[in-house]
């Protein structure tokens, strides 16, 4: 893919043409950058969202764009070329699915480009790209939403108005985890490079050999991903940011060791990390692993009068045993073990992206903005940091 300069001056000159205001009826084209495994799941979504219609397909590698043919249908224009997607004037939106380390500078050109734009996060893979993104978003007028679906589930709103409400009085610690028991990096990986646009793929990453391993598990490489902190901690610490109205930690804390995925992975498969709020009086605590699945995929915020937990599928409202200022309280929507990753009930994708297609008609801040995405992200990347530099990691704005 091309650089972020030459990026922003393509699409640059490519806005105003493509362009257009929406009436309340007319159909969304949107277009689809990056259709690998995560992207193919949200694209199927549209067929349940009325008047959209995916127009456009582009992937780097082959087997990628020909799935994404089949769920687009043979009418979608489909290239290995972002840039001829967001040139073209039947494409309003687009969904990016690319790794980590093309979100923020695709996400850029195509707000540049006159494109309204669904990323999944996180939405910037190092600080320094947080206001840029935010400065294409608002100078083009543009509606981002940030894949951080969890914002969208009803019972994470609900929460959200009882902590507002002070039900559970003054939350001073969270405690998020993403704990699992899977081998995740004992795979071997067979792709003919000949079929992958390698160049293209690594965008402004350093230059390296094409490497299978990495291309399909590019989460757990620096160059590309952010490890646990920013492939799962991101998701539950944008949800305390959301619920207590918090932008971003003063500093982090964290360890990292390879316990499943030594010699493999750069970034740890075991993390924990620290972070504090020390206006709002807050403190936060995220562990995730590998090798043990123990509370699974769970928030906790811990007020002074009680506890709010919260996972995929429910809430639990828990009262502190020597106040006893509410009772018990439950809801479930979801039917499997607590802390799963994914429920049937309720399809935090299709909800997110139904917020986002009805912000475009709308033309209105979605439930997860830029500004949100950014956030969320400068907590996993300060606690990266810490861990990198095996320091304590301060914020300096």
């Amino acid at each position: 893919m091309w650089n972020r300069r030459q990026a922003m001056t393509f699409a640059a000159l490519n806005a105003a043409s493509a362009q257009r205001v929406l009436g309340a009826n007319e159909t969304i084209g949107v277009g689809c950058i990056g259709a690998g495994g995560r992207a193919q799941v949200l694209m199927k979504q549209f067929e349940r969202i009325r008047g959209t219609r995916i127009t456009a397909v582009c992937d780097v590698w082959e087997q990628n764009l020909d799935r994404a043919r089949q769920i687009a249908g043979p009418a979608a224009f489909a290239s290995k070329d972002y840039r001829e997607v967001l040139a073209r004037k039947d494409v309003d939106a687009v969904l990016i699915g690319a790794p980590d380390h093309q979100h923020a500078p695709l996400t850029i050109a195509a707000c540049n480009a006159g494109k309204d734009v669904y990323v999944e996060k996180p939405l910037t893979h190092e600080m320094s790209e947080g206001p840029a993104v935010i400065e294409a978003q608002n100078r083009n007028q543009r509606i981002v939403q940030v894949g951080t679906q969890q914002r969208s589930m009803p019972h994470m709103q609900k929460g959200k108005e009882i902590v507002e409400s002070g039900r559970i009085g003054k939350v001073v610690k969270a405690h998020l985890t993403w704990n699992r028991n899977a081998p995740r990096a004992q795979q071997a990986i067979v792709i003919d490079p000949k079929t992958v646009d390698w160049k293209a793929w690594l965008g402004s990453a350093r230059l390296q050999p094409f490497e299978p391993y990495r291309f399909r598990q590019w989460r757990w490489f620096w160059d590309f991903g952010g490890g646990l902190f920013t492939d799962l901690m991101v998701h539950q610490i944008d949800i305390v940011h959301w619920i207590l109205g918090l932008d971003h930690p003063a500093a982090a804390t964290s360890i990292g060791d390879h316990f499943s995925a030594k010699g493999v992975w750069e970034t740890p498969d075991t993390v924990q990390t620290l972070l504090r709020y020390p206006d709002a009086e807050l403190q936060v605590y995220f562990e995730g692993t590998f090798s043990n699945a123990r509370n699974a995929a769970m928030i906790e915020l811990m007020g002074t009068d009680g506890t709010l937990y919260l996972d995929r599928g429910r809430y639990e409202l828990v009262p502190e045993a020597r106040t006893k200022k509410f009772a018990y309280e439950e809801w479930i929507l979801g039917e499997g073990p607590r802390g799963a990753d994914f429920y049937g009930n309720p399809n935090g994708e299709l909800l997110h992206l139904t917020n986002w297609v009805e912000s475009i008609r709308a033309r209105k801040k979605p439930v997860a903005p830029a500004e949100a995405g950014v956030g969320s992200a400068n907590a996993a990347h300060l606690a990266n940091l810490a861990l990198r530099r095996n320091e304590v990691a301060r914020w300096n704005g």
